[in-house]
């Protein structure tokens, strides 16, 4: 495929133009007089310069990479069809869409968006973590910065030890079955030639205990409503997980939040200080 300079130009142009800061999650700020999004914010958004993104706007420069047009697509917060459309503009196959994509719905991450005071993610039904609030990585870390296998959490769940940590070890035998549970599901549902089975395959490598509750077979064992993480600084909190699904895209955004008035709810305050002190 050919790239379409003229076609990107304008489409991004358009779309840059019809959206508001606070569309995309950012603030608006003083004395603003651009309509719609600057060049420089939907660089950032996309994370990439603003001088690239300058020139795609004005038809010049190298054609930009399937990845760079996955960023801005994302930061953008483009539907499906509108995603596969930039690619096609610019002279890319789409991605895959379902369980294999990480594209997120513009829908859900406008929710997202709005719990910029509470944990909350986003992650894939491979649990790989897509997105995250900062108060969700003060809770457990930074689980976007993980690579190829170790990126789910069921797969880090048997292989690395510290992921336990963060959980409190009377949950330990449970998660293990959930994971391996959740895990078969997807298998059922997306094939053998899946990325689910190629997972399962290295963790039979891997694992004994993966080996052990992989032999159970059993299938729809759901997450316990109250979750009980280990912070590193703060101890136990006991904390509630209300889910939002996104059939489409097989997503799910993932909030945490603790009763009001209990020693978990005011953990959480105190959390967020800490979260803001390092993120300073």
């Amino acid at each position: 495929m050919e790239i379409d300079r003229s076609g990107l130009s304008e489409f991004l142009r358009r779309r840059r133009e019809a959206l508001q800061p606070e569309d995309v999650g950012l603030p608006r700020g003083q004395r603003r007089r651009t309509s719609g999004l600057r060049r420089e914010e939907v660089a950032g958004l996309a994370h990439m310069s603003t001088d690239f993104y300058a020139r795609l706007e004005q038809q010049r420069g190298p054609q930009p990479s399937a990845q760079m047009i996955a960023a801005i697509a994302q930061g953008i917060h483009l539907t499906l069809d509108e995603r596969d459309h930039l690619f096609r503009l610019a002279g890319h196959e789409p991605p895959a869409r379902g369980g294999a994509s990480e594209h997120v719905s513009p829908g859900l991450l406008r929710i997202f968006d709005r719990l910029h005071d509470t944990p909350a993610e986003i992650v894939t039904e491979l649990g790989e973590t897509l997105r995250q609030t900062p108060l969700a990585v003060a809770l457990t870390g930074d689980l976007t910065a993980y690579r190829g296998p170790a990126r789910s959490i069921g797969y880090r769940w048997f292989t690395d030890p510290a992921t336990r940590q963060r959980y409190a070890a009377q949950d330990h035998a449970f998660l293990s079955r959930m994971f391996a549970s959740g895990l078969r599901g997807v298998v059922a549902q997306a094939g053998p030639g899946s990325r689910a089975a190629g997972m399962v395959a290295l963790l039979l490598d891997a694992s004994e205990e993966f080996r052990q509750v992989w032999e159970l077979h059993e299938v729809g064992i759901r997450p316990h409503e109250v979750k009980h993480f280990l912070h590193p600084e703060l101890g136990a909190l006991e904390l509630s997980c209300q889910t939002l699904l996104d059939p489409a895209q097989s997503h799910t955004l993932l909030v945490y939040t603790a009763t009001p008035g209990s020693e978990s709810a005011d953990k959480l305050e105190l959390l967020a200080v800490l979260g803001a002190q390092t993120l300073v």
